[in-house]
């Protein structure tokens, strides 16, 4: 029960029951509240600036997970990178060099990703910078990863074409081994049987017997037969492709016809003493780009290099040809 309150009355010099305005004790109370829902305010303010709510925990929770797979993305993408520039640098200095292809030029392998706004959605936010970098990085990998690409398709192509390269040119003897009796003659300026003056041998000379199996040195197509009584004798002219010719002289006769297409170890002809020869033999020649060079050269898929290294210290021994 609230206390009663008196106050004296000096008119009537009595103390009289005190009685509170209505609008003072209405007054008095909204004071109240108000006063109550400011402390409230002040209270709730301190308390969600120095502690977090549940939830906001959780964002921050959140947050800091998503920062970290951020950065975890951010090492990978180095790591790709790293990897994409050791498959460039093998393919510009080995797998292009073999394919005889000039390497991609830094400044299209490097090319900048175009729109200067294409980050401008990621920014305005707390961990921008590390969105948009890792962002950018996989931007510049995907788009070094399509040249790459391209860089393969271009180098798968110059394989087949190289794969079919490798068929044609002349690369084995034109006889086998165990029929040759001795190499007579090598390319060079030698001793002309019949005129007996130094004139450059243009093939070599593989003595062997009538009838001896002769063999196509790569892939190719028969060029020219030709019959004579001199010079060369019957001839095969092998047409390899890729500035490559080959000439088997001498022979006693053809396997094959003008226009045929051949393999590599394919007979083609039989060893003869046809023209103007001394003996039976071989004699075989090889051009590039319509020049004779050297067929010793040509032999390493039937030389091991030490067979090699000797036979070109016989090609240096003075020698009488045979034809």
């Amino acid at each position: 029960m609230a206390k009663q309150k008196y106050v004296y009355n000096h008119k009537t010099l009595n103390y009289e029951r005190f009685e509170e305005p209505t609008r003072k004790r209405v007054g008095r109370v909204l004071l109240y509240i108000l006063s109550t829902a400011v402390f409230a305010v002040v209270i709730l303010f301190l308390f969600f600036t120095f502690f977090d709510s549940p939830k906001e925990k959780m964002q921050a929770r959140e947050i800091e997970y998503l920062k970290l797979q951020y950065e975890i993305l951010d090492d990978r993408l180095n790591e790709m990178n790293l990897l994409l520039e050791d498959m460039e640098q093998r393919d510009d200095n080995i797998y292009r060099v073999i394919f005889e292809a000039d390497p991609i030029p830094s400044s299209i392998r490097k090319a900048g990703i175009g729109g200067v706004d294409r980050y401008e959605d990621l920014y305005g936010y707390k961990n921008s910078d590390l969105v948009v970098r890792a962002a950018r990085k996989l931007d510049i990998v995907a788009s070094q990863l399509y040249v790459q690409s391209k860089s393969y398709d271009e180098v798968f192509a110059l394989a087949k074409s190289k794969a079919q390269m490798l068929a044609c040119i002349p690369a084995i003897i034109p006889l086998k081994e165990s029929e040759i009796r001795q190499i007579s003659s090598y390319f060079g300026y030698r001793s002309d049987p019949i005129y007996k003056v130094a004139k450059l041998h243009t093939g070599m000379d593989f003595a062997s017997a009538i009838g001896t199996e002769v063999f196509a040195t790569g892939d190719g197509v028969i060029e020219k037969l030709e019959h004579n009584h001199w010079g060369y004798g019957n001839m095969i002219t092998l047409n390899h492709g890729y500035g490559y010719k080959t000439r088997y002289a001498h022979l006693s006769g053809f396997a094959v016809h003008e226009g045929q297409k051949v393999k590599r170890g394919q007979v083609i002809g039989y060893v003869g003493s046809t023209g103007k020869s001394t003996g039976s033999h071989l004699h075989y020649e090889v051009m590039k780009n319509d020049e004779l060079t050297d067929p010793i050269h040509f032999f390493y898929n039937d030389l091991t290099p030490e067979e090699y290294e000797t036979i070109l210290k016989q090609a240096e021994l003075p020698s009488l040809t045979m034809d």
